[in-house]
């Protein structure tokens, strides 16, 4: 059975058909799923998800949504870890982190978010889904100034090997999706065969970054608009990329991953 560590199944793409989507990734033997928060307006929102499928939820603010935040942003974040402290459904704070690649972003306002969200999931006891963007080191280096021990997944990891080191020291594993598919991915793929194997979970980021046989080129977006969108039940077929960069067979993937995701994220175990 696989974990999806990554899925915005909240997102308005999957308003027309959830149901459906959540019927796909079970019947592809997608068992778990953790839905992460993007601000406190979606708080609600994915915790009501995972109650009604089984799955599990992460509450953070996004680094996307920082800038349209209300002041008391942070403060609502505290009192939601603290309200919900006892919900076994509740795995990590997330998604936080830093965005150095989309344009008009205030990376003082990002880094002030980043870290007293870490300072949250300390007290909270609970480890992070991190989002990276052309940030690894920033990342890093707020990790450490806050002496951040919790652990927890850099998600959609696309740093160095270097980087990809450095955050496995400080105790995290690397969330690989639909990039790994693409064999144009070289230095993601290569990372992917080379770390630990502990040190490997899998996620979809849906419905974002599409794998290589959903994404459209240019071309294809001009003759028909729009990127076809991904889902969760394209986890197994992601995992077969990885199973071949590592000479696995697709049970051993299935099951070193969920390993890991559930060592990433203690509370999953819980919930099998």
């Amino acid at each position: 059975m696989w974990t999806d560590t990554h899925c915005h199944l909240d997102a308005a793409e999957f308003d027309a058909d959830r149901e459906a989507v959540v019927a796909r990734a079970l019947a592809a033997g997608v068992s778990q799923i953790v839905i992460p928060a993007v601000e406190p307006a979606n708080f609600d929102t994915v915790r009501g998800l995972a109650a009604a499928h089984g799955f599990s939820y992460a509450l953070g603010i996004h680094p996307l949504y920082v800038m349209r935040a209300p002041a008391d942003a942070l403060a609502q974040l505290g009192k939601a870890l603290q309200a919900h402290r006892d919900d076994p459904r509740l795995v990590a704070v997330g998604e936080i982190g830093l965005d150095f690649f989309v344009p008009g972003l205030d990376a003082d306002t990002q880094q002030r978010f980043y870290v007293e969200q870490l300072k949250l999931a300390q007290r909270a006891g609970l480890p992070v889904l991190l989002h990276v963007r052309k940030s690894a080191d920033q990342l890093l280096a707020g990790l450490r100034r806050v002496g951040f021990s919790q652990g927890g997944i850099v998600h959609a990891f696309n740093g160095s090997e270097q980087q990809a080191q450095a955050f496995i020291a400080l105790g995290f594993r690397l969330g690989f999706g639909g990039t790994l598919t693409f064999d144009r991915s070289l230095q993601i793929r290569r990372i992917a065969a080379a770390v630990p194997e502990s040190a490997l979970v899998l996620e979809t980021d849906a419905p974002d970054i599409p794998p290589q046989w959903l994404y459209k080129t240019a071309e294809q977006r001009a003759a028909e608009p729009g990127q076809r969108r991904n889902e969760s039940a394209e986890l197994p077929r992601i995992a077969e990329s990885l199973a071949a960069l590592r000479g696995w067979s697709l049970a051993q993937t299935a099951a070193a991953t969920t390993a890991n995701a559930h060592a990433a994220l203690p509370r999953l175990a819980a919930l099998r």
